[in-house]
């Protein structure tokens, strides 16, 4: 069996009255895509890992979240060629998937590679945990979404800036011409024609999980 369907199948534990799932909104338009397999891990214990970490952080972090009926999470065992960022809806078990960019502290070599987080203000790195989205904004990278950190690792995210936002070195291009995506500061960086998709799918008060297994 592929990532995509473990990962649906440890989805059954967390759907239903246990988590007040809340009404599921229509369908995005992005076309749903496999998951493609974790390097050096085997197929059944990297996602399987993965999602009981961010199963374990909903219930961690219910009482901070307005809405539990979708989660982002960031699969950053994965090179940034691969769609390794995941929205998953807690109701139905689909599964979206889309590149996302990481930091230049994470990475420093550009290997496309996440290599270490940080938490440490102007690292220029991502970092891992739970995360709430927050509201949007208009800044310098047009619209973003703000992100409050929720565990110690990524408490800092708020004074660091660290939000959902679009770039161009997050663009599919990219991977055709470079093999790999740029790299942010430490946010999460999308693609241009993604981000709208990503800001209304994980709008205000839902849970946004990175992590590497």
């Amino acid at each position: 069996m592929n990532r995509r369907h473990f990962i649906t199948a440890s989805l059954v534990g967390i759907t239903g009255a246990a988590y007040g799932l809340s009404t599921r909104s229509q369908a995005a338009s992005k076309i749903e895509t496999p998951l493609p397999a974790a390097p050096e891990i085997s197929p059944r214990a990297g996602p399987l890992t993965l999602i009981e970490r961010a199963k374990a952080a909903m219930v961690a972090h219910q009482s901070s979240l307005l809405q539990t009926d979708r989660i982002g999470i960031a699969d950053y065992s994965l090179h940034s060629a691969k769609e390794r960022f995941h929205i998953v809806d807690m109701a139905s078990g689909n599964i979206q998937s889309f590149l996302v960019a990481h930091g230049k502290g994470s990475d420093p070599r550009h290997t496309g590679w996440l290599q270490e987080f940080s938490n440490i203000p102007g690292s220029e790195a991502s970092s891992g945990g739970s995360y709430m989205t927050s509201e949007s904004y208009v800044g310098k990278h047009g619209t973003s979404r703000r992100l409050k950190g929720l565990d110690p690792t990524n408490n800092m995210a708020e004074p660091r800036a660290i939000v959902i936002h679009g770039a161009w070195y997050a663009e599919p291009e990219m991977v055709e011409s470079h093999g790999k995506l740029g790299r942010s500061q430490g946010c999460f960086a999308f693609s241009e024609s993604d981000l709208p998709v990503i800001l209304e799918r994980l709008g205000p008060g839902r849970l946004l999980y990175a992590d590497k297994v």
